[in-house]
């Protein structure tokens, strides 16, 4: 195994940490094209319906309003961090983190598997983030007396980074 160190980031406590693993959960760069694309012809569109309107208003305000959906679809970062104080390594997905050592095991969810596990195998309880545009999946089971939560259900592009991330 390899441990992936990618520098130092600042948590909100000020506290540095090393990063074992990161990844941010874009949308694909292709997306960018008809998603500003409906924009301009929807500003075409008010151009053809409103003449009081100046013509580049409605490109400009529309245009920000794509570009701002697109970035806030790709906002969540998965990351596995080590404390430098603690040394305690955490999970993070987006705001929500669990240390590893309540890891009981995890594995990798194939994009031709997520279907069934996101579907009747589901458990209500299980914390998910799912992006539709990410094929593969994390599985992280969870063995926590205190956490009603089974298991951390999470879309990413490189899984077996993440699991390897994890085991370190």
């Amino acid at each position: 195994m390899h441990e992936i160190t990618l520098g130092f980031v600042s948590d909100t406590r000020a506290t540095a940490q090393s990063v074992r693993y990161r990844e941010r959960l874009r949308v694909p760069w292709w997306w960018w094209l008809p998603g500003l694309g409906l924009a301009a012809l929807l500003a075409f569109e008010i151009n053809l319906g409103i003449e009081a309107v100046p013509m580049w208003a409605a490109f400009a305000v529309l245009g920000l309003v794509a570009a701002a959906t697109l970035t806030w679809l790709g906002r969540v970062d998965v990351r596995v961090v080590e404390g430098s104080a603690s040394g305690v390594a955490e999970l993070w997905v987006g705001d929500a983190h669990l240390p590893v050592s309540v890891i009981a095991r995890s594995a990798e969810v194939p994009k031709t598997a997520k279907s069934a596990a996101l579907g009747r195998q589901l458990d209500p309880a299980a914390f998910v983030v799912h992006r539709p545009w990410i094929g593969p999946m994390v599985l992280v089971v969870l063995d926590d007396a205190d956490d009603p939560t089974p298991y951390w259900l999470i879309s990413s592009r490189r899984p077996e980074l993440l699991l390897a991330a994890l085991t370190a």
